[in-house]
């Protein structure tokens, strides 16, 4: 089975080495046994991996204290079958759909989730999807978590990716996304500025790193507004201007608001009934690639979460 690389919003794999001598395709390969060193000499070919900012080559001896970013492409089976999952498609044209994506529904597939994803309902629902050298392009150019809710933006052709990614890239796409947090978040709109990277404690986590450490994150910021507040909680307006991994959930955490039964980042136990992660991707704005008009859509809070904010005293 042949994997497709989707050149996506993945955060970079930062490592810190700590010993000296060996030499760097052996090194990352005994760091990443899941890789074997075949794969890890392509992706260092490819220039996908850096040391202080330069492209290092394979036979390069890490030095201990080095710190090397590996931009990881994310594996997709080529195998993937199209499946008639249903799709609440808000806008589609020659070049692209919006889609609203249900909570509980995996964007790409991965180990454990092979099939019933998003990728899949979206093969059936365009099956000439644009192909890359002879192979399919599933069109993703941005993902939501499993447990968020609302709108994602998905290419159907290359030309179209490449127009929506470097928006992306640019900032210049306008995501707003309802959070609920646990407390009363004051003042009533702020932003906050702090570098996100994987968690050296739990690596299956992001935290903000910061100080000494600062080199194995990356710059972000969400801007937020309250919306409402609630007895213990507050609800909010939250618009991430860079794409890190979690970020709403690892900055609201950062400063002392964690989402609402947020599993990962949130309290152990929730102090309200809510069935996911409060969180859902509410506005999402975007230059169409054909003619550079501006669109922006908007998903309402599904059931579930609005159940929750009904049960809440004001």
């Amino acid at each position: 089975m042949i994997d497709i690389l989707v050149e996506d919003e993945l955060e970079p794999l930062i490592l810190t080495v700590e010993r000296t001598g060996e030499r760097l395709d052996k090194w990352l390969t005994s760091a990443l046994p899941e890789h074997s060193r075949s794969v890890i000499q392509r992706w260092i070919a490819e220039s996908r991996v850096t040391i202080a900012g330069s492209v290092a080559k394979a036979s390069y001896r890490v030095q201990a204290g080095d710190v090397v970013q590996l931009d990881m492409p994310l594996l997709i089976p080529a195998d993937l079958v199209p499946e008639d999952i249903p799709l609440t498609i808000v806008y589609e044209d020659a070049d692209l759909l919006v889609v609203d994506k249900p909570a509980g529904l995996v964007v790409h597939p991965a180990p454990g989730h092979v099939s019933g994803t998003l990728v899949n309902a979206l093969l059936y629902h365009v099956p000439d999807l644009a192909g890359i050298g002879g192979e399919l392009r599933p069109g993703i150019v941005h993902r939501l978590d499993k447990d968020t809710s609302g709108l994602i933006l998905v290419a159907k052709n290359d030309q179209a990716h490449r127009a929506l990614q470097r928006q992306f890239k640019e900032r210049s796409v306008h995501k707003v996304y309802l959070a609920l947090l646990d407390g009363i978040l004051t003042p009533r709109q702020g932003s906050i500025d702090a570098p996100i990277g994987r968690d050296p404690r739990n690596r299956q986590r992001m935290a903000v790193i910061s100080g000494q450490e600062s080199k194995q994150s990356r710059p972000a910021v969400t801007d937020y507004r309250v919306r409402a507040y609630y007895e213990g909680f507050t609800l909010v307006e939250a618009t991430p201007h860079t794409g890190r991994t979690h970020q709403i959930r690892v900055h609201f955490q950062f400063i002392g608001f964690p989402l609402v039964a947020d599993a990962v980042y949130g309290h152990r136990k929730s102090r309200i009934d809510c069935p996911r992660q409060f969180l859902h991707a509410h506005i999402l704005g975007f230059h169409r690639p054909s003619d550079g008009a501006y669109l922006e859509f908007t998903s309402p809070l599904p059931a579930d979460l609005q159940t929750v904010l009904n049960g809440l005293h004001v």
